[in-house]
């Protein structure tokens, strides 16, 4: 059995931190893209600095995404949801990245797919709100997830 050349708190495929733990919520192929790059299958400096990073960067967003809200500032909301939705799709974080693109197209006057355009502000405000509180519960939820895989709850 592998299990003695491995520490019970592995972080890999086989540990209950491991990629079944993601869900719809996580790219797996392209997370493990990024934990490629870590020169240390134990310690996972790079990925964990990219990952607390993005964290940062949410958390910011969405005190914007907030603060434009109230600006009513629609140019400014698709500028940030395209923002995070970048980020996120690097890391793999599907649900964000699509709960970022909707804002996006909100705040350009679309529907949530762009492909029909919405003239009236005050819908599209409307549903940039109801989606960035979506994405943020969805960002919540990912956020919890890869705590616990880089064992930091």
């Amino acid at each position: 059995m592998s299990g003695t050349t491995q520490p019970a708190d592995a972080r890999s495929e086989e540990g209950s931190t491991g990629f079944a733990d993601f869900g719809d919520n996580i790219d797996s192929a392209t997370f493990e893209q990024i934990l490629e790059m870590d020169d240390d299958e134990d310690e996972r400096e790079f990925s964990r600095s990219i990952v607390f990073d993005f964290f940062t960067q949410a958390d910011n967003t969405f005190k914007s995404m907030d603060s434009n809200l109230e600006k009513k500032d629609l140019a400014q909301l698709s500028a940030l949801g395209h923002f995070l939705k970048g980020s996120s799709a690097t890391l793999g974080l599907t649900k964000v990245k699509d709960s970022c693109e909707k804002i996006q197209h909100f705040g350009a006057h679309k529907d949530e797919t762009g492909t029909r355009e919405e003239p009236d502000d005050e819908v599209c405000l409307k549903n940039c709100k109801t989606t960035i509180a979506q994405a943020k519960k969805e960002f919540d939820e990912v956020e919890k997830i890869l705590k616990r895989f880089y064992h930091d709850e």
